[in-house]
């Protein structure tokens, strides 16, 4: 962990505060920086679609073949998921899918809606894995109307 996964892991909850409120789904952030410490792409749940992810959202806004996905990191406010029921692939595929070697994240993602073992799934594929749970009660926070119901 470094100053530079917290300044980038802060990034991810504020855009984690953009996301269209739901009670059915977390409120996450994801911001995906290259190798010189420049912005690729950023995402947030239900950008653009009431199914998106924030990962999900945020890839899908690089080409497949950007050579800077091999040496990128993504972060993310949430663990990335490993079970979807709006969508065929995962956030942890499609990391995997896009080459990206190192995901930061926050919070691990409570059971609430799945069981998710993104962290897990990552490192048994070779995906350097930084958690940083000083910051979860600040991702909490955000989704705190999925507790406080």
């Amino acid at each position: 962990m470094t100053d530079v996964d917290l300044r980038w892991l802060d990034k991810t909850v504020e855009l984690s505060r953009l996301c269209p409120a739901s009670a059915t789904a977390f409120a996450v952030g994801a911001v995906v920086v290259d190798a010189d410490g420049q912005v690729i792409a950023t995402g947030y749940s239900r950008e653009g679609d009431p199914h998106d992810h924030a990962e999900e959202a945020a890839l899908a806004k690089i080409p497949a073949d950007d050579p800077r996905l091999a040496s990128a990191t993504i972060y993310s406010s949430l663990e990335p998921c490993t079970t979807r029921a709006s969508r065929p692939r995962s956030c942890t595929e499609l990391i995997l899918a896009a080459g990206i070697r190192r995901v930061v994240f926050a919070w691990r993602e409570p059971d609430v809606f799945v069981d998710c073992t993104g962290a897990e799934t990552l490192r048994d594929a070779g995906v350097e894995v930084v958690e940083i749970p000083s910051l979860a009660p600040h991702v909490r926070e955000v989704n705190a109307h999925l507790f406080d119901a």
